[in-house]
């Protein structure tokens, strides 16, 4: 199943479950589903319709006293109205397939859009009235190995902060999804605090035809996302800390220095004037000339996440958010050359991808105790160091980007030892 570059689609659903190879219509098979449904599905009455099944056990009692055929036709009536609310309500999802999209990255604190996408695989009959039942939550990290348990909590107050967690939204169908039509509704949420999100479509509706029967089913589709941690504003300090590179010296990051670092194949938006035109006769594809950059003011980002250094959550958070600000704002200048979570090694920002790695895990660190990362385990090569051996950054020449808490609630950025922005 092909998709559009850098959206997470969940797999084709349907009422059957998932959308695959069809087996033969067998009419046992139609009538063992209408009387025994698959798993998940529910049919309800509404107000409405257990007003009706009263009503019809009133008339039904009487009609059995009295002998009266009128009565009886009455009953005939009430009761065709809801076994054919049932069987419509059964046509009207058949042949329905739905699934759940969404575009990352998620930045917490930023509008983000859910999209439904749904097709109507039947031939003659159209769709209508469906709901759509949408949760997200935040997924909690693993708990640490040797950490402290938490205090203990009255089952409620646990309970309430769960809810209080989730956001809960219903989406409807508002028109008619014709035979062989496409639609699509879209749901834009604010994911609240920065981690994993889950996000799951917990069940499809309808009230469809009169309103007597409430049909649900049961979806189960989900995706879990990285939400990055919030953009936040800085002050920033003019410090005599930094020291810039010497006098043409090039960075490995591409840029539009003088000296070819190497081919890539062209990418929209490229300048004409960058294609390698032999190269690409050569290889049969568009090529273009990659430079390295000349870098005057290089800066090696180094976030520590000790528990005894950040003894406040709020501070913590915004230490997180600084850093990840910090180093979008240096990449994007092409003075950030490389990064580095506790003990571990340093990595170099090369690439965007490289960028997007980093703000991943700053997602899900955690604070850190006796120099273990509190953060699900990456592939990077290297075994971490013991706690407060700064890892390698580079060739030794870049600036040393550090943070600190300043108060019981700010956070400073320093470079070797100067102060350089603060929230």
């Amino acid at each position: 199943m092909s998709e559009e570059a850098g959206v997470i689609a969940a797999e084709w659903q349907s009422p059957n479950g998932a959308v695959g190879k069809r087996r033969g219509f067998r009419w046992s098979a139609l009538l063992w589903q209408l009387v025994f449904p698959r798993g998940g599905h529910r049919v309800l009455p509404t107000v409405s319709g257990t007003i009706l099944i009263l009503l019809s056990f009133g008339i039904g009692t009487a009609a059995y006293n009295t002998a009266n055929n009128i009565l009886f036709i009455t009953l005939s009536l009430l009761l065709a109205c809801l076994i054919l609310s049932g069987v419509v309500s059964w046509l009207n999802f058949r042949g329905v397939a739905w699934r759940v999209r969404l575009a990352p990255p998620l930045r917490a604190g930023q509008e983000t859009a859910v999209a439904i996408d749904l097709r109507n695989e039947k031939k003659s009959l159209p769709t209508y009235g469906l709901w759509f039942d949408l949760m997200t939550r935040p997924v909690p990290p693993p708990p640490l190995a040797g950490a402290p348990p938490a205090e203990d909590r009255p089952v409620r107050e646990i309970l309430a902060a769960f809810e209080k967690s989730r956001t809960r939204c219903r989406l409807f169908l508002r028109g008619r999804l014709d035979p062989g039509g496409a639609a699509r509704i879209d749901w834009v949420f604010k994911p609240g605090q920065r981690g994993r999100q889950r996000v799951e479509l917990e069940g499809v509706g309808s009230l469809f035809p009169f309103g007597f029967l409430q049909k649900h089913i049961g979806s189960g589709s989900w995706r879990e996302v990285i939400v990055w941690p919030a953009s936040i504003e800085y002050r920033r300090w003019a410090t005599g800390a930094a020291r810039p590179q010497a006098s043409g010296v090039r960075t490995a990051r591409a840029g539009s220095g003088g000296d070819l670092r190497a081919l890539r194949k062209y990418e929209s938006g490229d300048s004409h004037r960058l294609i390698h035109w032999k190269a690409s006769a050569r290889m049969r594809q568009l090529l273009v000339r990659q430079f390295a950059a000349e870098s005057q003011a290089s800066v090696a980002l180094w976030l520590q996440t000790r528990a005894e250094t950040w003894t406040h959550p709020e501070q913590f958070e915004l230490a997180v958010s600084l850093a990840a600000t910090l180093a979008e704002d240096l990449f994007h200048a092409g003075k950030l050359v490389s990064v580095a979570l506790n003990a571990e090694p340093a990595r170099l920002v090369r690439r965007v991808r490289d960028l997007e790695a980093f703000l991943d895990e700053l997602a899900v660190v955690q604070p850190v105790a006796d120099g273990t990362v509190a953060r699900v385990p990456s592939p990077a090569k290297g075994a971490p160091r013991g706690e407060g051996t700064p890892p390698t950054f580079g060739n030794g020449r870049n600036n040393l980007l550090t943070f600190a808490p300043e108060g019981t609630r700010g956070v400073a950025a320093y470079i070797d030892g100067q102060k350089t922005a603060a929230t």
